[in-house]
Formats: C-alpha cells, sequence, structure tokens
C-alpha cells in the first residue's frame, strides 16, 4: 500500500514538472482572456492614431499613438508595455493619466494580444519592443532622451529588456516580478522551477546594466506579485531611482492609489527629462 502510494505521489509529481516544462507558455502568456474587447482612447475623449507596427519578423502589432494635451509641445513619450491577459483597451486610464500630464503616449499589444497577429514568446515580446522603440525614435522622431519605457507587471520584464539595450530617458516598473522562474518558485515551491523554466524575463539581472533613472512602483498588498519582488528590484537599480509604496491588490492599485500615482509619477520625470521643451512632435506623429 505505501509502494502504490508513492508511486502515485511520484507521478504527479513529475505529471506537474512536465506539466509546468512542456506548457510553460501557455502558463506564462493569456492572450487570449477578453482578446475580444477593443475599447479605443476616444471612449474617454482622446484623439489618437491607430498604429500597425511590423517586426523584423513580419509579425504585425496593434498600437495607438495618443498625442499630449498641449499642441504646442509635448514633456516627452510614454511607449508603454501591458502586463498579462486582456489588452490596450482595458489600459485607458493609463492613457488619462499620461495626457493630463502632457506626455504623448505610444500603447501596443504584443503578438497574441488583441488584434496583433502570432504568437507570444519571450524572443517575440523582444522583437515586439524592438518595433516599438523603432517607431518611436525613427518615425515619431522623439529623442531616446525623452522616451519613458513604463511596464506594468509582465511589461516590466519587456520593457526593462528594452531599456538595457538602449538608454531612455527613464524606466518606470510597476507591479513587476524579478523573473519567472522567482515567480514559480513563488507558486510551486516543491518542484525544482528554476531548472524547469525556459522563459525567464531576468528582469533583475538587467536593472544593474541599464543607465537611466528608474522608478519602481509596488503594493504591500498585491495579491500576484509579492511586495519584495519590487523591493528587489528597487535594491538592484542603479541611481537615480525611486521607490513608489500604493495600495490595493495586484489588478486594482493603480486605480485605489491614482492620485499617489499621478503626482509621484509626475515629480520623477521632472527630475529624470531634460528641461528643455521639445518642440511640436504631437502634431507632427498624429498625421503619421
Amino acid at each position: 500500500m505505501l509502494w502504490s502510494l508513492l508511486q502515485i505521489a511520484l507521478l504527479v509529481y513529475f505529471g506537474l514538472a512536465a506539466l509546468i516544462y512542456f506548457r510553460q507558455s501557455s502558463l506564462v502568456f493569456l492572450p487570449e482572456l477578453d482578446r475580444g474587447f477593443h475599447a479605443n482612447p476616444t471612449d474617454i475623449g482622446l484623439r489618437f492614431t491607430p498604429l500597425k507596427l511590423v517586426t523584423a519578423d513580419g509579425e504585425t502589432l496593434d498600437g495607438w499613438f495618443v498625442p499630449a494635451a498641449t499642441k504646442s509641445e509635448a514633456r516627452g513619450l510614454v511607449v508603454f508595455f501591458h502586463g498579462n491577459a486582456g489588452n490596450i483597451g482595458h489600459r485607458l486610464d493609463y492613457l488619462r493619466m499620461f495626457h493630463d500630464q502632457d506626455l504623448a503616449t505610444l500603447m501596443f499589444d504584443y503578438r497574441g494580444y488583441g488584434l496583433s497577429s502570432g504568437t507570444p514568446s519571450e524572443q517575440g515580446t523582444s522583437l515586439d519592443a524592438a518595433a516599438a522603440w523603432r517607431h518611436a525614435t525613427q518615425t515619431l522622431g522623439f529623442p531616446a532622451t525623452r522616451i519613458v519605457l513604463f511596464g506594468e507587471s509582465l511589461g516590466g520584464g519587456v520593457a526593462a529588456q528594452l531599456a538595457s539595450e538602449n538608454r531612455p530617458g527613464a524606466l518606470v516598473l510597476a507591479s513587476t516580478f524579478t523573473s519567472v522562474p522567482d515567480m514559480g518558485a513563488d507558486l510551486y515551491p516543491f518542484l525544482p522551477v528554476r531548472l524547469l523554466a525556459r522563459i525567464r524575463y531576468e528582469t533583475l539581472v538587467r536593472l544593474p546594466l541599464i543607465d537611466c533613472p528608474v522608478m519602481v512602483i509596488h503594493s504591500r498588498n498585491d495579491d500576484v506579485i509579492p511586495f519584495r519582488h519590487g523591493k528587489r528590484l528597487f535594491e538592484a537599480a542603479r541611481p537615480p531611482k525611486q521607490f513608489l509604496e500604493i495600495e490595493g491588490g495586484h489588478n486594482n492599485g493603480f486605480v485605489f492609489s491614482r492620485k499617489d500615482w499621478a503626482g509621484r509619477l509626475d515629480g520623477f520625470l521632472q527630475q529624470a527629462l531634460p528641461a528643455t521643451a521639445l518642440a511640436a512632435h504631437a502634431p507632427a506623429a498624429a498625421a503619421q
């Protein structure tokens, strides 16, 4: 009887390990949740230009360019990397916050999310980020020092990788994990997840390589990504850097702490972005 129970336990254990190894993409990426939901900036009174970004490997990404509120100049451009599940249509509150701070925004869906083509992967999201960076710097014409890379949750890993390969004006990581293996070890402490992980998003490792101001935002009550992930990211980042502790859960912390978010983010960007005005980018880019 004991031997039979041990055999069953071993089968379950190795079965779970095999599931994590072979079905990793479906566990990490959740593009199908509300994929048919397609709100857009006009629903909150913002004008925008629809974008179709083509990646180096031929995928087409659906996105938006929302110009800054001030027509004559923009403080800078936020390239926004959203979190897992849903699509850009679920992130309109971010657009409002950036717009109210005279920031233009480039927001897009990764491959396999929303109306974008393809299937998500770690290498794929890296190519997606590179396509967004090319559009921001070459097509829209924003200087790198005027670009803020803003990543929420999974998007923090994508944004951090891009920031380690380029030098943006600033990097903001909101509710971001240190790495996928670290998250997996938190969720499945009884399995050798670090050995099984093929998808990594090593944000903690990349932060010491990033040479721009960094803001890390996290809630102590985050019910998906533990607060210690945010603290470790902040400790690994090079100065100048700021940490903003918000309240609420993983998916409602932004709403819960919106005034604090907006005020602290505004102060951070005033220090991170050059003081010289950037002339007339919003009207020119909107005509693209």
